[in-house]
């Protein structure tokens, strides 16, 4: 097995309003200095065979991740 990370984050050009709702009560917290914020998620799995990474693509592009809104990146990290 195969430990893989999937970073899914929403695309530059598309609004994330979690991402803004987070600026603003980071920013009414009393920290200063927060420019924009974007929220997007992190995926482990553990996969089995010889190309995890392959195979972690697969999954983003048939359910992990929409491709219209969304960016992703694989990392194996262990």
């Amino acid at each position: 097995m195969t430990l893989v990370a999937i970073t899914v984050m929403p695309k530059a050009d598309v609004l994330d309003p979690q991402g803004q709702t987070v600026a603003s009560a980071l920013s009414q917290l009393g920290f200063a200095g927060i420019g924009a914020v974007r929220v997007g998620k992190r995926i482990e799995l553990d996969i089995a065979g010889d190309a995890p990474e392959a195979e972690a693509e697969k999954m983003c592009d048939a359910l992990l991740a929409n491709a219209l809104i969304e960016d992703y990146s694989v990392e194996v990290i262990g």
